[in-house]
């Protein structure tokens, strides 16, 4: 069991790559931190997720620029989290687009979710004075969107619930080329606070349906082939049935958080131990997983105060 808050003890520096999945098409990943895509079209570049702080988008940006001048008018936001939107005013884009419902969730619980992001990953947040405030969508759309890059198009769609009832995905289907935001995790645990288990699968197969020939995932290395990918989504859903059946079980014979806990880590802990911050994402996932076990189809806000009392109730 980890000693330490989630990821307050993770200090160590990653090591960044910037992985070609097609022509003009890459994925800014860093063993296992937020993962940023970068589309280059004829006249502008779309970033897919921004990071974190405006300091932190300026290593999204050094790798742009060393593949083009092109400038970035379109900043698109998988979904709300901290982690991901944060960082958008560095670009200095023309639009910045989301889902209606991923707006929805920043007024809802934005402040709350930078807050407890901010407490429990302070790592991810380099210069967190540098960010001016939160992110707001200048563009949303219900389920679709398309936007024309010059003759590049991009398809922008919210193909269900997942990570969060927000959650789009960026499809470029002249490469045949997918950026998932959190949707699809490679070798990372899947973070499932704001989660809808029943729905996430199904959504996975709406991605699977698309037959990606590349895919930038939420978080973990770039995926090039159609092989790599299927092996990606079938590691996300077993991540989530893993977790959400021996947690259900539990809370259907009435049984604590605790004991929910602990049914949860004997079924995952074997293998997924070694996932990027699998640790950081268990007491989350198992909270969730039990309320939504017990009918609760809306996720509670986390705060960071209800964080460490959960994190405090799970310690013992």
């Amino acid at each position: 069991m980890a000693k330490t808050f989630a990821s307050v003890g993770d200090l160590a520096e990653k090591t960044i790559s910037f992985t070609e999945l097609g022509p003009g098409l890459h994925a800014f990943t860093a063993e296992g931190d937020p993962n940023t895509g970068v589309i280059v079209g004829d006249d502008a570049v779309m970033i897919v997720d921004a990071q974190a702080t405006p300091v932190m988008a300026q290593k999204v940006i050094e790798r742009v620029r060393s593949v083009t001048d092109k400038p970035i008018k379109y900043v698109v936001l998988s979904h709300y989290h901290a982690v991901r939107v944060l960082g958008a005013s560095a670009y200095g884009a023309s639009e910045i687009i989301a889902s209606e419902k991923c707006r929805a969730m920043i007024h809802e619980r934005g402040q709350e979710d930078w807050e407890s992001e901010y407490g429990r990953f302070p790592r991810l947040f380099e210069a967190a004075d540098s960010i001016p405030g939160l992110t707001w969508p200048t563009m949303t759309f219900e389920r679709r969107m398309t936007v024309y890059l010059g003759s590049r198009r991009v398809d922008l769609m919210h193909l269900g619930r997942a990570h969060t009832a927000g959650d789009i995905v960026a499809w470029v289907p002249d490469a045949g080329v997918m950026f998932s935001g959190d949707i699809v995790e490679y070798r990372s645990a899947c973070y499932c606070g704001d989660a809808h288990f029943g729905d996430w699968p199904a959504t996975l197969d709406a991605i699977a349906a698309l037959r990606p020939k590349a895919l930038s995932p939420g978080r973990g290395d770039a995926l090039i082939g159609e092989a790599k990918v299927a092996e990606a989504i079938a590691l996300t859903r077993d991540f989530l049935t893993s977790t959400y059946a021996p947690v259900a079980a539990v809370a259907a014979r009435g049984g604590s958080l605790k004991e929910a806990w602990e049914a949860c880590r004997a079924a995952c802990d074997p293998k997924f131990a070694d996932y990027a911050i699998y640790e950081h994402c268990l007491p989350f996932n198992v909270a969730r997983a039990y309320d939504e076990a017990l009918g609760i189809d809306t996720p509670r806000i986390w705060t960071a105060a209800r964080d460490r009392e959960m994190w405090a109730a799970l310690q013992g």
